[in-house]
């Protein structure tokens, strides 16, 4: 996993000021997944704010190019990463295309949605790294095709070491702007969360399935 600890710090700082990432220690959330959580990541708010999206998309459209040089296109992870991932391609002059979690029980039954031939080159745009699965997912259906991934870029990780796992067994390099130790470091210097919060921060994140806020 690559990231710059200078990015990393200014975009927990832009997600901190949006609400994009709530930390919630003494009231934790619950995931899709049944987790209990005391972060809650919704990286689609900053489509709402144009300096915000404009800076993750220049950001992130400058690091594809440092790290993957140019793809032939960029792929977004449906649905959260559709948005930002069209300004990234549309900021690096190339064609989008989108994949879906299933192929469509109608019509065209596309999993992948927009065009792309064999044999191209694509970057994966993602909003959010968890576990991982939903990513890599989006990676198989474009390897089937006979798609060539050159890696994937996210806005923010979790940080979980079965992430790290997951990427590592499909040989996937992976990217991100923002993660869950530079995002501490931000709220704790901001006094967004007390050194009590902190220690349960780090106690989730060490065991996310287990964790139940007690």
């Amino acid at each position: 996993m690559i990231f710059n600890k200078n990015t990393a710090r200014k975009t927990a700082e832009v997600l901190l000021q949006v609400n994009a990432i709530k930390l919630s220690p003494k009231e934790p959330f619950t995931w899709a997944s049944g987790w209990k959580s005391p972060i809650y990541c919704d990286n689609r708010i900053i489509l709402s704010f144009p300096p915000i999206r404009n800076y993750v998309r220049e950001t992130m459209a400058k690091q594809i190019e440092k790290q993957y040089g140019k793809p032939d296109a960029i792929a977004g992870v449906a649905t959260g990463a559709i948005g930002i991932g069209m300004l990234v391609a549309e900021y690096l002059g190339l064609p989008f295309i989108y994949v879906r979690p299933d192929a469509k029980g109608h019509g065209r039954k596309n999993q992948i949605e927009g065009f792309i031939e064999k044999g191209q080159n694509v970057v994966v745009v993602e909003d959010l790294i968890s576990t991982g699965k939903s990513s890599l997912n989006a990676v198989k259906a474009l390897r089937d095709a006979g798609i060539n991934v050159k890696g994937m870029i996210a806005i923010f990780t979790y940080g979980f070491d079965v992430a790290t796992q997951n990427f590592e067994k499909e040989n996937v390099l992976l990217q991100t702007l923002g993660n869950y130790e530079s995002l501490l470091e931000q709220a704790l210097q901001t006094r967004y969360i007390t050194e009590d919060q902190l220690a349960t921060l780090l106690e989730w994140n060490t065991n996310p399935s287990e964790w139940n806020g007690i």
